[in-house]
């Protein structure tokens, strides 16, 4: 059975942190088909979290078509998402990396940030697509590459900076234009 570890610090949604908890341990078969989840009793008292958010959880998990509640029995697993099992020579090499990376005084959140820099590298949403060629793609449709705007800006105004600064009007000394002010409009005369 599951246990989830909520990280109250995370800025992620205690319920999402369930969800991804669950499709984490459905995809390393640790929860297979037929297995039930804990109910959100168990939950609650193993977490000290409020029963409607886990509710909310498995009713999401419900949509994805992962989970099905039954009245009065449970939340049973439907489906699985495994395609490396727990014990594939990958999770060994990449529980050995892990190790050396810890060994090396990375903490948690600098393995964490290596390992989604290299994810990101390698995935994308185009989840069939080989990665030297998604490598490539990404170099040429890298928005960064074109962050700079050859659009000329307009001045914001100190006090509300969405907004254009207006240096017309009372304060200025000049008056506001208008649309019946000939000038304003373009009118040449």
């Amino acid at each position: 059975m599951v246990e989830y570890r909520i990280d109250r610090h995370s800025g992620v949604a205690t319920y999402v942190q369930i969800v991804q908890q669950t499709k984490q341990a459905l995809r390393l078969g640790m929860l297979r088909p037929g297995d039930k989840l804990p109910t959100a009793r168990e939950v609650v008292e193993a977490t000290a979290i409020n029963p409607n958010t886990v509710l909310k959880a498995y009713r999401e998990l419900e949509r994805d078509g992962l989970v099905e509640a039954r009245r009065g029995v449970g939340t049973f697993v439907r489906r699985a998402l495994s395609t490396a099992p727990a014990d594939s020579p990958l999770r060994t090499e990449l529980d050995e990396w892990a190790g050396r990376a810890h060994a090396a005084g990375l903490d948690r959140d600098d393995v964490s940030a290596l390992f989604t820099a290299v994810l990101d590298e390698h995935f994308t949403d185009d989840r069939d697509e080989p990665g030297a060629a998604r490598t490539a793609r990404t170099a040429r449709n890298n928005p960064a590459d074109h962050t700079r705007s050859t659009k000329p800006t307009k001045p914001t105004d100190p006090i509300n900076p969405t907004e254009p600064t207006d240096h017309t009007g009372p304060a200025s000394g000049r008056p506001h234009p208008t649309t019946h002010d000939k000038h304003f409009q373009g009118d040449p005369s």
